[in-house]
């Protein structure tokens, strides 16, 4: 059994350091009470002082190898992560800075890709920002805590140029799903539709996967706003988007297209209201949907031992408190006084 043991924390080892020093500290205590007893001719004596000296040096190492996690091995266990794989799309062009919805259309599509990542249990996610052209920003994965991290960083400088390529953004999620999955595929759409490219359902019309599933939300409003247009610095809106005639440019919730995008996908369509809850919606329509096992771990499997070391350093300490630690014997000068009696 010795020969499996093994520390989860070798690192901890340093901390005999200090131990050591306090039983260095604790035995010299001993010895400058004997020099001032000789000195005094009292009699007084440390009894035991090598026994006590160990079992405190015992002490200190056995605390010192539990707080290391001694363990030993016992073997493997094999655990299935089951679940199916979601792209969120999430449309990144100029548009999507228009605050006729509150504080702005990305920001407010940022918040409800958070908010799938709450309700999320195994399943994979991966991002897709598009605006003229899209690309993978984060590949699937099942950690949640990563793609917090992701979609923090996703702006409407990720993608230079303008217009918002929808078919490249469905073409691509489409390529990048595991083929030989049987759980069904979700691609997430986060959007206010307008479509410059016109392309998007062209696209579906061709995908020919019954497992693909197309949901989408609808970022904005139908009465729409001005797309502004901001300092280098970001920090103020210096004018606003214009038409070739110098107007100012309104953009409006195109509902239509991403309606027909989800009804062409086999999916629902959810414009994103004031109150939220189009996630809750989403997550009650695809509970149903289909799930496998798309990874199986092999975890090595640990036998804790840290409670024998910590038990066996207590009673090293408790012997230790429990031996008598003084005595008095013959001093000097009482044996003087009897030899003179």
């Amino acid at each position: 059994m010795l020969s499996d043991l093994e520390f989860k924390y070798p690192g901890y080892i340093l901390f005999l350091l200090p131990a050591l020093a306090t039983l260095a500290f604790y035995i010299l205590s001993f010895r400058k009470k004997e020099r001032i007893s000789a000195v005094l001719q009292s009699g007084f004596r440390i009894r035991y002082k090598t026994i006590r000296a160990f079992l405190l040096g015992a002490g200190l190492a056995l605390m010192v190898a539990a707080l290391m996690g001694p363990q030993v091995f016992t073997g493997y266990a094999e655990f299935r992560k089951i679940g199916m794989d979601i792209f969120v799309l999430i449309d990144t062009s100029k548009s999507m800075l228009v605050s006729d919805i509150a504080p702005d259309r990305l920001t407010r599509a940022k918040r409800m890709a958070a908010e799938l990542l709450d309700h999320l249990e195994g399943d994979r996610v991966g991002y897709i920002p598009f605006a003229s052209d899209a690309y993978i920003q984060m590949p699937l994965t099942d950690d949640y805590q990563l793609a917090r991290m992701f979609l923090d960083v996703v702006d409407t400088d990720m993608i230079s140029g303008g217009g918002t390529n929808l078919a490249a953004a469905i073409r691509l999620a489409r390529d990048s799903f595991n083929r030989i999955s049987a759980a069904d595929k979700i691609i997430l759409i986060l959007s206010d539709g307008e479509e410059h490219e016109s392309a998007g359902l062209d696209v579906l019309r061709g995908i020919e996967d019954e497992q693909l599933k197309i949901y989408t939300v609808g970022v904005g409003t139908e009465k729409g706003g001005l797309v502004p247009v901001y300092s280098d610095d970001g920090a103020a809106v210096i004018d606003y988007m214009r038409d070739e005639s110098g107007n100012p440019v309104t953009s409006r919730l195109q509902a239509d297209t991403l309606n027909q995008l989800a009804k062409e996908g086999g999916g629902a369509y959810y414009p994103a209201t004031l109150q939220g809850g189009e996630i809750d919606s989403l997550m009650k329509d695809i509970s149903a949907l289909q799930r496998d096992e798309y990874e199986t771990m092999r975890v090595s499997q640990f036998r804790p031992l840290y409670q024998y070391f910590l038990g066996m350093g207590l009673l090293c300490f408790l012997l230790a408190w429990f031996l008598p630690e003084a005595g008095f014997g013959q001093s000097k000068l009482q044996g003087k006084r009897g030899e003179a009696a």
